[in-house]
């Protein structure tokens, strides 16, 4: 009451501080207001992400087929034990709790410290997680030990993951923990997929690799977002794997882990459903592929070399063959030390695509060039006569032949590969006929092959001839001679010769290889279509007389059908007429002769041409006696499989690796004084 007295007499300091408490009220309820009803989702979201970790767990990988539907790479099941920690929590605070009181019996009249008690909690964690490790060990029969370093990272950085003890367990393991009367405590079975490649080396390098990591882009579609944990995904590295990465690996999905004050999990919600990745169907017949790389391996003990089968009329890739080969599976989920020490000889080069990232010198198979080029021009005629003394004088250098003296026309010229034809009638056109005539094939070029391998290999441009002038380096008629026939400036690649070959088979197209006919929406057989590679894209047209082409042919049939001068009869198959040019190119080293490489092209069957190869073997004894019989051993194949579709290639291998070959007796062309033959060791070329 006596307030209200107070008021009547208006008190002036009176009534100012009502005022003041009275707004400092209104300001207290306007604030309450804002932060329960306009704030509230902020805080709310803030809070959430406070107590989510937002997780990226990778979507199932594409398959990769063949043209026949047949699966290559695929994915299988990968069963692993995880422990999950925060089931253990009440096992960690009581070993704590023991720690510390062997802690205050140890030392009774001292405070511990917080670093202490920290301590004792990661000793007390580790050695519960570390028994039950070891329980695991002896019901699995394996010896097992935890790495503190690992599990010390683990709890500190991803502590509201599983932890995982043992991945990738075999049958017997998985059989093994799942017959445990007593399952103990925090440990489960979980399983994730895993690329498998189910027919191991089988086209290995035309697949490719992956690599296992936590650090993956965003594919095409996949939104970017933060993530605070990313679980191990496929990462495609080279071929189609590497190629057509963002097409297999699809979209990764998002899940959401609620955890405590700890860093416990407590729950988990999808966020976004994964969305598995696309299909990729190859052009390649598995079984072509298949005898390809045995017919490969059988040339001779520790074959290095490739092959390259196409469709001549559409340029798809029916089998592309690299050896020494690898597993692919051997990269999944990562690289043993003893395999790794294997894949990565400098030597031997297993996981190199020699077929398309081997940079050679062409030797003869190049004469299929010439001697286009020199049609063309007229300065060669089918009937003119060359004769030869058995080796070609030029100044004071002597190149030998051994294609041996006599006379030659141009149909002689191929099947016996004499040299002196060629030396001479390719000086008399000169480099810039030949330049054109090999621009006209592509040669120098790169395929565009989807495999993230490929090199353009060399061949002498205007450009670059122009270039060597001014930099007093001009091109010597030496260095012309040797071109002549397929030596010096100039590395090919067997996919390119094949392209080269399929265009003299079908009437003068440059086609661009095919490699993947079409990438398929994932699901059962037939499904919905995203992409398709057109076939027979040409890339150029020789533009020659096709009188002139059909000379190079009769003379390609002859080189393998004169049983008695062709260089090629090696490759006959009876009842499938077959074409071949025969190749062996020196590598010098420090300009002293180091090894043969030996090629043979070909295309058949001669009536109707669909098929063209290239077969490089290095090391070889020559093109007629080490890749003609691989070039017969496609052949045969192919030949039941156009009589029957549904052939069956045997379970086992046809064609078993043959005893070393003795050396060579052929005699070497002497490179001009001076000059460096272009080294053919894949190891040193660059992309």
């Amino acid at each position: 009451m006596l307030i209200f007295d107070q008021f009547k007499k208006s008190d002036r300091p009176l009534w100012f501080l009502t005022v003041v408490v009275l707004a400092g009220l209104l300001v207290l309820l306007g604030g309450l207001w804002y932060i329960q009803g306009v704030s509230s989702r902020k805080y709310v979201e803030s809070l959430r992400t406070q107590s989510f970790r937002k997780v990226r767990y990778p979507a199932l990988r594409g398959r990769i087929m063949d043209r026949n539907g047949m699966v290559l790479a695929d994915n299988r099941p990968s069963f692993n034990i995880n422990l999950y920690l925060e089931e253990l929590s009440g096992s960690f605070q009581e070993a704590f709790r023991e720690k510390q009181k062997a802690w205050r019996a140890a030392h009774p009249r001292q405070r511990m410290a917080k670093a202490e008690r920290d301590e004792l909690g990661r000793l007390g964690r580790f050695s519960v997680v570390s028994n039950l490790v070891q329980q695991l060990g002896q019901q699995l029969n394996q010896p097992l030990a935890l790495d503190p370093a690992g599990f010390l990272k683990h709890y500190t950085n991803r502590l509201a993951l599983p932890m995982p003890i043992l991945e990738n367990l075999p049958q017997e393991k998985v059989l093994l923990f799942e017959e445990q009367p007593n399952r103990l405590p925090g440990l489960s079975l979980d399983f994730q997929p895993m690329r498998t490649y189910l027919h191991g080396t089988l086209a290995a390098h035309l697949l490719g690799q992956v690599r296992m990591t936590e650090r993956v882009e965003a594919s095409d579609g996949e939104p970017e977002i933060d993530y605070d944990y990313c679980l191990p995904d496929c990462l495609g590295l080279v071929g189609v794997e590497g190629a057509f990465d963002n097409e297999l690996r699809g979209s990764a999905g998002v899940k959401a882990i609620l955890v405590n004050h700890l860093g416990y999990r407590q729950s988990e919600k999808y966020w976004s459903e994964a969305e598995p990745g696309c299909n990729v169907v190859l052009t390649i017949d598995w079984r072509i592929q298949k005898i390809a790389e045995q017919a490969l391996q059988a040339a001779k003990e520790d074959v290095r070399g490739a092959v390259v089968v196409v469709d001549c009329r559409s340029g798809d890739i029916l089998a592309m063959a690299s050896a020494p080969t690898f597993d692919p599976n051997q990269f999944i989920p990562r690289v043993k030390p003893d395999d790794w020490a294997k894949l990565s000889d400098e030597e031997r080069n297993p996981t190199l695509n020699r077929a398309t990232f081997g940079a050679y010198t062409p030797g003869s198979i190049f004469k299929i060039v010439v001697a286009l080029a020199g049609l063309e021009c007229g300065i060669i005629t089918p009937t003119d006569i060359f004769a030869s003394q058995g080796h070609y004088v030029l100044g004071k250098r002597l190149i030998k032949d051994t294609a041996g003296a006599g006379d030659f026309n141009l149909r002689r010229a191929l099947v016996r590969s004499s040299n002196s034809y060629f030396i001479e009638y390719g000086l008399r056109m000169g480099l810039p006929r030949l330049m054109d005539m090999s621009t006209r094939f592509c040669l120098g070029q790169r395929t565009k092959v989807p495999l993230r391998q490929e090199v353009a290999g060399f061949f002498p441009t205007p450009a670059w001839v122009e270039k060597m002038k001014e930099q007093g380096t001009p091109i010597h008629i030496g260095e012309i001679a040797n071109l002549c026939f397929g030596q010096g400036q100039v590395t090919v690649t067997p996919l390119q010769m094949a392209m080269m070959t399929a265009a003299v088979a079908n009437g003068g197209k440059v086609l661009w290889p095919r490699l993947v006919d079409r990438i398929e929406a994932p699901g059962p057989a037939g499904s919905r279509l995203l992409k398709t590679y057109p076939a027979g894209a040409v890339r150029n047209l020789l533009g020659v007389n096709p009188a002139n082409l059909e000379v190079v042919r009769e003379a390609m049939l002859a080189d393998v059908e004169d049983r008695r001068e062709g260089t090629g009869c090696n490759a006959a198959v009876p009842g499938f007429r077959v074409t071949g040019k025969t190749g062996t190119a020196q590598v010098m080293k420090n300009n002293i002769f180091h090894h043969y490489n030996t090629w043979f092209v070909s295309f058949g069957p001669y009536e109707n041409p669909k098929y063209a190869m290239a077969i490089l073997v290095e090391y070889g004894a020559s093109g007629g006696a080490t890749c003609a019989p691989v070039a017969r051993k496609i052949y045969e194949v192919i030949k039941q499989l156009d009589e029957n579709p549904n052939y069956s290639l045997p379970e086992k291998p046809i064609y078993r690796p043959v005893q070393p070959a003795r050396k060579s007796n052929r005699a070497a062309a002497s490179p001009p004084a001076g000059q460096k033959v272009a080294m053919a060791n894949p190891s040193a070329s660059q992309p």
